[in-house]
């Protein structure tokens, strides 16, 4: 049984010998402690998730660490820009963390058993308790809801450039991997070779020649494409017929292998299609019929107009932030909308969250909704500072809070370079909004310790 959490002695009295920059490091984790203290709600929405990864044995045997253990030690993760096994190895070294984390005297966890928890928390979870933290702030007079800025951002996935001969060697690789574990571990009969050495020479031929304005290279070009084709097919025959022979073994591992390779085999047939219809019959193939990778298929190619930057591939993260840089709202979404969609949605989450609309929203001009929605939008929100063209720059009031939307990109800056939100690592959507969660929550409650509450 997963315990909520435990009764434990206070933080240690802080040495006065202590350097300035210790002293100030402990003093922001005594008041995030105190803030989490204050909002006990915080720890009991984790505690309903968290509380299926431990249900107890037939003597009740209690877990180890309880909820707040686990919440805290997150936090630590994300406040500290630490992977998972960095963490625990800090919270190990460190005894003013492990007081933070309030262990007891206990030893730290295991990376796994964290990551194990993390991956039980719902995206839907991180938002109430977001918003929780939203409205306790409003009541105590921390933050002022009345004016708010909103942007999108991309947060991008763990994936490496996505090309048509890359993903079909990544088809291969996968698939011949995973039959040759099914060989060597099961004894699984496997009559076939796999010269993987010869189907990667495809792909770096393909990947070094294909932008060649040589008529002779592009020819050997689709020559190697056609090839490679055939190379991915014959591969995949052979795993849908492992995965068929196996159907009725009663051999976990094999059945293991199978149920791994079946999951695979979808975005296989995608990425064969695309790439014949691209590179063999010369069609654009929309985005939207594309698959970028094949342990992240949920990705989506995201334009945003940046020189730097032409494509991303990720998913498209909503924000909306008040005066003090408290983040009051934010949303993940698996298929992205248009920036001008996206508007009226924000206000009327704020709506829910605070009991009213705000005074003031300020956006850029890519978030000015369409003429009939703007107008609907008008009617909630007293001042609407999202300028529709050049001259409503002469307004001096439009300036001014168009001053103050300017300061949510600074925030953007800080969520990608000190709370993980460049690039993220976990894998799947569920996994992918959950850590965007988490780094929202715990850069809130650092923006609330910054403000002395506590």
């Amino acid at each position: 049984m997963r315990r909520k959490k435990e009764a434990v002695l206070c933080f240690p009295m802080i040495e006065s010998g202590q350097r300035k920059i210790v002293i100030e490091y402990e003093e922001k984790y005594k008041r995030l402690s105190d803030r989490l203290d204050q909002q006990p709600e915080l720890v009991t929405l984790a505690h309903r998730d968290l509380r299926k990864v431990s249900q107890g044995g037939p003597k009740g045997r209690k877990g180890d660490y309880t909820s707040e253990n686990i919440l805290r030690a997150l936090i630590v993760m994300m406040v500290e820009n630490l992977p998972l096994r960095k963490t625990i190895v800090l919270i190990a070294h460190s005894g003013f963390l492990q007081n933070f984390v309030r262990l007891g005297g206990r030893l730290v966890m295991d990376y796994s058993f964290l990551d194990k928890c993390f991956n039980a928390i719902e995206p839907e979870t991180w938002q109430k308790m977001n918003e929780v933290l939203a409205r306790q702030a409003a009541a105590e007079g921390i933050i002022d809801p009345s004016a708010i800025r909103t942007d999108t951002t991309v947060v991008e996935a763990n994936i490496h450039f996505p090309t048509d001969s890359s993903l079909l060697w990544d088809s291969w690789r996968v698939a011949a991997r995973l039959l040759r574990r099914a060989h060597k571990r099961c004894r699984y009969p496997l009559f076939h070779r796999f010269h993987d050495k010869k189907v990667k020479a495809l792909h770096l031929f393909i990947t070094r020649y294909a932008a060649s304005p040589s008529k002779t290279r592009q020819r050997a070009v689709r020559s190697k494409v056609r090839t490679l084709l055939e190379r991915v097919r014959w591969m995949t025959d052979i795993a849908e017929s492992f995965c068929a022979d196996v159907a009725g073994t009663p051999d976990l591992d094999l059945l293991g292998i199978a149920e791994e390779l079946r999951g695979f085999l979808p975005s296989i047939h995608t990425v064969i299609e695309t790439a014949e219809r691209a590179g063999l019959r010369g069609e654009k193939v929309p985005a939207s019929e594309r698959v970028f990778s094949l342990f992240e298929p949920h990705v989506e190619l995201i334009k945003r107009g940046k020189r730097s930057k032409p494509v991303e591939f990720g998913h498209k993260l909503v924000l909306s932030q008040v005066q003090q840089k408290f983040i009051s709202h934010f949303e993940t979404l698996e298929v992205q909308e248009p920036d001008n969609e996206l508007t009226e949605p924000a206000a009327e989450a704020h709506q829910e969250t605070f009991g009213s609309y705000p005074d003031v929203m300020t956006t850029d001009k890519g978030m000015n909704p369409c003429a009939e929605k703007r107008a609907k939008l008008a009617a909630k929100v007293k001042v609407l500072a999202i300028p529709r063209k050049l001259s409503d720059w002469a307004d001096e009031a439009l300036v001014e809070w168009q001053g103050f939307r300017a300061g949510i990109e600074g925030t953007i800056s800080v969520l990608k370079r000190a709370f993980r939100l460049a690039r993220c690592l976990f894998r799947g959507f569920r996994h992918f909004a959950s850590a965007v969660g988490l780094s929202v929550v715990a850069h809130n409650l650092v923006v609330l310790a910054a403000h002395g509450t506590g």
